[in-house]
């Protein structure tokens, strides 16, 4: 590789690392900001843990939690639909699509029989 191209090459890594660049292709036309990852709090007692998620915005069916051993996965599908209508015409519609997901690995495996799930307010909350 020659002098030009890693020049080039470490121009546009720099670019990409800036966080306005990513805010910008995360976030939709209209809404709220959208996360590239979904946040979460983990706390544990004698017999379980309980870990409660921040996904706001999407729809409790848009939410998958698969439990496999000492693994937590949570995903979700962001889809937001937006159309004005005047004189019922389209004047403007805007989507947006998206995917969150977080893998969280606990200190010993759980049974995924026992695990109990409540979503409200934006809030996925897990005991396990």
């Amino acid at each position: 590789m020659n002098q030009l191209e890693k020049m080039n090459r470490n121009l546009f890594s720099d670019f990409i690392k800036d966080n306005s660049f990513a805010d910008y292709i995360i976030k939709p036309l209209y809404g709220k900001y959208l996360p590239e990852s979904i946040n979460v709090d983990i706390s544990e007692n004698a017999s379980e843990y309980h870990l409660t998620a921040e996904i706001p915005g999407v729809n409790k069916e848009d939410i998958d939690v698969k439990v496999h051993g000492d693994t937590v996965t949570i995903s979700t599908e962001i889809k937001q639909h937006k159309e004005e209508k005047k004189d019922e015409r389209v004047v403007r519609s805007e989507r947006y699509y998206g995917y969150a997901s977080r893998t969280i690995q606990l200190d010993a495996e759980v049974d995924p029989s026992k695990t109990e799930a409540g979503y409200k307010d934006g809030v996925l909350t897990l005991t396990l």
